[in-house]
């Protein structure tokens, strides 16, 4: 059973769970506790946010499809579709630039956008190298707690992850 929710856009969502992305790059929400974001968590659900032009601008243009594909299995105005959950294997803080755009093929942001979250507030990222596992999906009620520019989400129910199996990996 887990209960702790990783909001990331729906786009990367998908391509985590289909092996086109195997890490995730973070700086933090603006309303992060203490103003400052915090690896906190070593097992998470993701929790896919649809910001539709904030994606299509922030991907890579051959990745466009995965808006699409998110859009799909979207569910209906007021709930949120939890199907997969991530072990993050490591964890690091990367402080230059150039190490972050080494990662490239690892992920489906722009360059535009790397550099754009890294220099936020002050330079660095994290970047959590991750397994994915898809469950069985479940549509949760999108509660006003979980709403707000932030990265964790304690849910008000314990999700299963037994019978999870892992999500394809390039």
């Amino acid at each position: 059973m887990l209960n702790i929710a990783f909001k990331e856009w729906a786009a990367v969502c998908e391509a985590l769970a289909s092996g086109r992305q195997s890490l995730i790059l973070r700086k933090g929400g603006i309303h992060e506790e203490g103003g400052t974001f915090r690896p906190e968590h070593a097992r998470f659900w993701l929790y896919p946010t649809h910001f539709h032009e904030q994606q299509q601008e922030g991907i890579k243009p051959e990745e466009q499809a995965l808006i699409q594909a998110a859009e799909v299995v979207r569910p209906s105005f007021g709930f949120v579709r939890i199907s997969h959950f991530v072990e993050v294997t490591d964890v690091q803080f990367c402080r230059e630039l150039d190490d972050v755009l080494k990662l490239d093929a690892e992920h489906i942001w722009s360059e535009a956008t790397v550099r754009q979250r890294f220099a936020y507030r002050t330079p660095g990222l994290y970047v959590f190298r991750v397994n994915v596992f898809r469950a069985e999906p479940v549509e949760i009620i999108d509660r006003p707690e979980y709403a707000g520019c932030k990265t964790w989400v304690p849910l008000a129910i314990d999700l299963p992850t037994g019978g999870a199996q892992p999500a394809a990996r390039r």
